[in-house]
């Protein structure tokens, strides 16, 4: 199987269901930006202070796969059976996020990105989490986006913010207090 199609030389790609759209949709710049969001959270689940996290966030990726899919679909003509979101996806992230904090000290100013090189990993995933975000939630305002998927990016992009903090816990890295200029 070729992997190339010359289908999208015209700047026009399908989505599941057939419709053909322009590649600089709204709906194509959401699964991209979620797409992107899974390279970065390969990155940050490659980093060995992550060892014990790889299979969790192996399984963020899967539930990516799942929102680019719901993302890629045309709501009004595919009739493909598409994975869904469930509800314990996000409840998930909930309860990682309370594990970690019980170990980490009381976040009482902003933080900087940065400390440690992976540290700053999974704040880059952190923002392009948040974009993705921004731009279903912009999609949603004129086509279908399902509830799940706006709710399970909202909880990831927090999700990410609390793992950064325990990472740089678990590597002693100084977390860098924004000291704001008066």
């Amino acid at each position: 199987m070729k992997i190339y199609t010359k289908t999208g030389d015209k700047g026009l790609t399908s989505l599941i269901g057939g419709t053909r759209v322009p590649k600089s949709s709204l709906r194509i710049e959401c699964y991209g930006t979620v797409d992107e969001l899974n390279s970065y959270i390969g990155l940050v689940r490659d980093q060995p202070v992550n060892e014990a996290r790889r299979t969790l966030l192996k399984e963020i990726q899967d539930r990516l796969f799942t929102v680019g899919a719901s993302l890629a679909s045309d709501p009004e003509k595919s009739k493909m059976k598409i994975p869904d979101l469930h509800a314990e996806d996000v409840e998930l992230l909930e309860q990682e996020m309370d594990r970690m904090n019980e170990t980490l000290p009381e976040l009482r100013v902003f933080v900087l990105p940065g400390g440690h090189q992976s540290v700053s990993f999974a704040h880059l995933a952190r923002c392009v989490c948040r974009r993705a975000e921004r731009l279903v939630i912009h999609l949603n305002e004129d086509e279908f986006v399902a509830e799940l998927v706006i709710m399970y990016l909202n909880r990831l992009s927090d999700y990410l913010f609390v793992l950064s903090r325990q990472m740089a816990h678990e590597l002693n890295a100084e977390e860098v207090k924004w000291e704001p200029r008066m």
